[in-house]
């Protein structure tokens, strides 16, 4: 608190959300607790199902756990204060808005790894088949994953730190539904110019180089899977990839739209496309990954199956 009054005189942030129109609040309110239901709903059988089949103790599935995991924590980091805002007040206090944005970078650049190290599994399993079980030990996951959860809050951390140094003073309104740099960059009135340097070197490379990295693991399969003489064996190899390259074009396509651009041309049109990332992605990666996967639908038959009551006998 003493940090906030040498530095601003706002306490409080006031989020207009998607909506300023009273008649939208109780249809979207409806809207997003179901989509938020859904979301925990999928990913947490994802998580079940992974876990309670032998068959899927395998490194692809590990990494899948731990995005539908960080899925869950992404979600509720953003949608139950979306639906207090819908029903009541729309205030979010200065520190809980700070600490909102932390955690929505931390989990969001987590997602990003996640979606890398799923993309060097592919690879390893395309492109080096032989070595695969020796690259991708358990060991090697988990220290993958390690790296993939703990870099991000590095970088989380960073911006939260100069975003506090600034001053805010009259406004206090944010045109989004969640805390973030930009609209909240734009309602500073101290100097801005090292947060926007940062966030268009620092932040942009640590956002394109999980992509690049993706792109080249990709590039690398596809030169490998040209070489198979059978189309049987195309489509074998196309097709362990298909549902993880449907996630990283819907994650990165709306991220980039939002984040590699200026500051100043940050506008309300920018809302669709964090929906996307923040809460659609989340609600759709456990069917992406399940319906066009053999593997784990039939996990999920297991575990839907071990928990259905068993008959009494006659």
């Amino acid at each position: 608190m003493e940090r906030l009054n040498q530095t601003s005189s706002v306490s409080e942030f006031i989020l207009l959300g998607l909506s300023s129109w009273p008649e939208d609040q109780k249809p979207l309110f409806i809207l997003f607790l179901i989509i938020y239901l859904v979301t925990i709903t999928g990913n947490l059988l994802i998580i079940l199902a992974i876990h309670s089949d032998p068959q899927l103790y395998t490194p692809m599935y590990f990494f899948l756990s731990f995005l539908s995991f960080t899925d869950i924590c992404f979600t509720t980091t953003i949608v139950p204060r979306m639906l207090v805002n819908f029903l009541s007040h729309k205030t979010i206090s200065y520190a809980g808005c700070l600490t909102q944005m932390y955690f929505i970078y931390a989990l969001g650049n987590t997602d990003s790894w996640l979606l890398v190290v799923m993309a060097f599994d592919r690879y390893v399993a395309i492109c080096d088949l032989f070595h695969y079980v020796t690259i991708m030990s358990h060991h090697r996951c988990v220290l993958l994953v390690a790296f993939s959860c703990s870099l991000p809050h590095f970088h989380s951390l960073l911006h939260t730190l100069l975003l506090n140094r600034l001053t805010f003073c009259d406004s206090n309104i944010i045109h989004h539904f969640l805390c973030d740099l930009s609209p909240l960059m734009k309602l500073s009135c101290s100097s801005t110019f090292v947060n926007e340097i940062v966030l268009m070197t620092e932040a942009s490379a640590f956002l394109v180089t999980p992509f690049l990295c993706i792109t080249f693991s990709y590039i690398r399969i596809l030169i490998t899977v040209l070489k198979i003489p059978s189309a049987a064996g195309k489509h074998k190899a196309f097709s362990t990839c298909g549902s993880h390259l449907t996630v990283v074009t819907l994650f990165y396509g709306s991220i980039f739209y939002v984040y590699l651009q200026p500051v100043s041309t940050y506008t309300v049109r920018d809302h669709v496309a964090t929906i996307v990332y923040t809460v659609l992605s989340s609600l759709l990666n456990p069917f992406i990954y399940s319906l066009r996967n053999k593997d784990l639908k039939q996990g999920l038959r297991k575990l839907v199956g071990r928990r259905k009551p068993q008959a009494a006998p006659p």
